[in-house]
């Protein structure tokens, strides 16, 4: 037997349905569920699981019930907070239900230690899907799970701050989270992604909403100053500086908890918890990219550079021969 060969019209009708979004209503009026839901944003890489892992692990410590949600395509949230092992993610655990005909439950997906319940969204495979649309099933689905009726004092959503389409803007657009926190080291790459994000809650609050910045976390605080800066010039307060230490380095590569009063980390990681519990949700400043620019020595990001315009000649290249014009043009009547 031939293999059969996709209808093309189909498969590009199904990848149109599974890109469309939809429309990100903004909803009027302050929040007023008790449960503090906070979603933290920062540049991929620059730290926001290892400062989540031991951020919920010490609120747990303090008491407080913490439920902590991966919205990372990698799925690496909830590594550290289980010793390098993998969760098994919404979208995959839904998937595999849907087709044993099964109903996914809570158990399937939520795992706890040291008083923090964990999950993660998860995200398609790579050139199978978009990454937004997968965080829009994964908390359609989370919502059929009961989401709404849970009780947690908070909520801690891990949202990749690179991606700019809108599954990962969800928090800032639909006024899910009361307030965003910013995780940003001292680097231009980090701090361009968070004034992304202020300029996210800049726009939003415009259109009625009501999601502010709490604050920046410095993560690997070389001293240099720069998070500094830019916390100062967009009017947000510094909610911890997580030092450049080897210390914290190794045991984060081991998958250690330092975010409890046995560790020497612990004093940091309270003053953090505190921190974010009590900040309130404010309206950044943005900054404008050469503004952000100026934040930096610029001997190390090229300031000063004045663009030159291209012409038609340098497009063309050195042998090129112009050609005529079949443009058809007509005398003033």
């Amino acid at each position: 037997m031939k293999d059969e060969v996709p209808n093309l019209s189909d498969y590009a009708t199904r990848l149109r349905d599974e890109a469309s979004e939809p429309s990100l209503e903004v909803p009027q009026g302050e929040p007023t569920k008790k449960t503090q839901i906070i979603a933290i944003y920062g540049k991929g890489g620059i730290g926001k699981s290892f400062t989540l892992a031991n951020l919920s692990h010490m609120m747990a410590e303090q008491g407080k019930r913490v439920l902590l949600i991966g919205c990372d395509p990698k799925s690496d949230t909830t590594s550290l907070l289980f010793g390098g092992k993998a969760c098994p993610t919404i979208i995959e655990t839904s998937t595999k239900k849907k087709l044993a005909g099964e109903e996914i439950k809570v158990g399937d997906v939520c795992f706890k230690r040291g008083g923090v319940f964990a999950m993660e969204l998860g995200g398609p495979e790579v050139g199978r899907g978009c990454g937004g649309r997968g965080i829009i099933h994964g908390f359609e689905t989370l919502e059929k799970l009961g989401f709404h009726d849970w009780d947690f004092d908070y909520v801690l959503l891990d949202f990749l701050g690179d991606v700019v389409c809108g599954g990962f803007g969800l928090p800032i657009a639909r006024d899910m989270a009361q307030k965003v926190i910013l995780v940003a080291s001292n680097d231009l790459q980090s701090l361009y992604v968070a004034n992304n994000v202020c300029s996210a809650v800049e726009y939003f609050r415009k259109l009625g909403g009501n999601v502010g910045v709490a604050g920046l976390v410095v993560n690997k605080d070389d001293n240099s100053g720069e998070a500094q800066a830019f916390a100062k010039a967009v009017d947000i307060p510094i909610l911890a500086s997580i030092p450049q230490d080897d210390d914290l380095r190794k045991k984060s590569a081991n998958y250690q908890i330092v975010g409890t009063d046995k560790s020497q980390w612990g004093a940091l990681f309270a003053e953090l918890g505190m921190n974010v519990a009590e900040a309130p949700p404010l309206r950044p400043t943005a900054l404008t990219q050469d503004a952000l620019l100026e934040l930096f020595d610029g001997s190390d990001t090229g300031a000063g550079f004045v663009l030159e315009p291209a012409t038609d000649e340098d497009m063309r290249g050195p042998d090129a021969a112009p050609k005529v014009s079949l443009e058809v043009v007509y005398d003033d009547a």
